[in-house]
């Protein structure tokens, strides 16, 4: 979720301690398993607004809330009305959920959740098949995936930002994918968004040096066609601007001087 809040100018890198790491593994936890938890409901004939109810409640119920609710919009737009995001097919993120929109069969779903949790956020998203897709829609969610893994892998303490944003514009280009620019991953943990900003795409040693104590998310937009993308009139939903497809996936990750630990992961990953 791009940040529209008044301070969103960003603030400097926050290195967070091993106490505060394990503070936050709670909320990463929830991420997880709320995903987890809406994964049998992602099937044909089902609302994107029963998935962000059935959402809500379980947040509520682990004692979380749902940082999307109400995150402030950009100049002249609503705050964000729903619990989580529901992006389709074509919508590249920040999807609001609706009654209206019901699953199809060959549709693909990314759903964005951010509980807050004893003053953390956990930050994740998965892109779902829904029924029988397309072997073209199932090659994009695949590679997705594994974009946002190679980017994982490119985290080394002493490292730039920019390796992340190589390797996984790399990968995904020799697929036959762009990656979205427009949107980028970014540092969370009390603060929902903040600095080191994580772009997709990149050049290698360029950027920020990566240093331990870092966290942020790394979360690829891949679109079947151009990378480029316009905002619907809600001034949230981004669309890809050829109407083709597009998939994310994301976690929220934390530099440790032995490497990189991805929290929503169930249980943790480590990348080596």
């Amino acid at each position: 979720m791009k940040d529209h809040s008044p301070e969103a100018p960003f603030r400097g890198i926050t290195l967070l301690s091993d106490r505060e790491i394990e503070a936050m593994r709670p909320a990463c936890r929830l991420s997880s398993q709320l995903l987890d938890f809406l994964t049998p409901m992602v099937k044909p004939g089902v609302s994107t607004l029963e998935l962000n109810d059935a959402a809500e409640e379980w947040t509520r119920k682990h004692g979380a809330v749902s940082a999307p609710l109400g995150y402030p919009g950009p100049e002249g737009a609503i705050a964000f009305p729903k619990s989580i995001c529901t992006s389709i097919n074509e919508v590249v993120c920040h999807g609001i959920p609706s009654k209206k929109d019901i699953l199809q069969d060959g549709d693909i779903i990314n759903i964005d959740v951010t509980p807050f949790y004893q003053g953390y956020h956990g930050d994740s998203s998965r892109t779902f098949m829904v029924g029988n897709v397309s072997p073209t829609a199932r090659k994009l969610v695949e590679v997705t995936e594994k974009a946002m893994w190679k980017g994982i892998e490119a985290v080394k303490v002493g490292g730039r930002i920019g390796d992340i944003g190589a390797a996984i514009q790399e990968y995904a280009e020799s697929e036959g994918f762009s990656v979205v620019r427009d949107f980028v991953g970014h540092g969370v943990h009390r603060i929902f968004h903040t600095e080191p900003q994580i772009p997709h795409y990149g050049v290698r040693g360029k950027g920020k040096k990566i240093r331990p104590g870092m966290v942020f998310t790394i979360e690829p937009m891949l679109n079947v066609g151009t990378y480029k993308v316009e905002l619907q009139s809600d001034q949230w939903t981004a669309v890809t601007q050829d109407g083709e497809l597009s998939a994310q996936f994301e976690h929220t990750l934390a530099v440790t001087k032995s490497g990189v630990e991805v929290l929503t992961c169930m249980p943790a990953a480590v990348a080596v």
